[in-house]
């Protein structure tokens, strides 16, 4: 559905980086099988998504925002492709590291 790259302080502090970046998809269109450990986090609009862990690596499989449960979210960095696609979107740009320089043609959201 969408790639978006977000600023947020929740985000930073979950991903241990300046942004995280993530890759939005139907429920319908994603299959997931096995075992994960939960926890919910709540970011800084307020709302709140379940993260999935792998019990073994503690790497994060996917979220599931509370606010929007007809999708699901897979970390980029799940993908271990340098070919993925880049970010379409871009948001909480007020929180954005100096340096940080999103994609132009992405939707720009302070």
């Amino acid at each position: 559905m969408r790639i978006s790259i977000c600023h947020c302080l929740a985000c930073q502090r979950r991903t241990g980086g300046p942004f995280a970046e993530q890759a939005r998809f139907r429920r319908e269109d994603v299959s997931i099988s096995g075992t994960s450990t939960r926890y919910a986090r709540t970011g800084d609009e307020g709302t709140t998504c379940i993260f999935h862990f792998c019990p073994v690596c503690g790497d994060t499989v996917y979220y599931e925002p509370q606010a929007m449960p007809a999708f699901v979210i897979i970390p980029v960095g799940a993908f271990a492709d340098p070919h993925f696609p880049p970010p379409t979107v871009s948001v909480y740009e007020s929180r954005m590291h100096s340096w940080v320089v999103p994609p132009e043609a992405a939707e720009h959201f302070a």
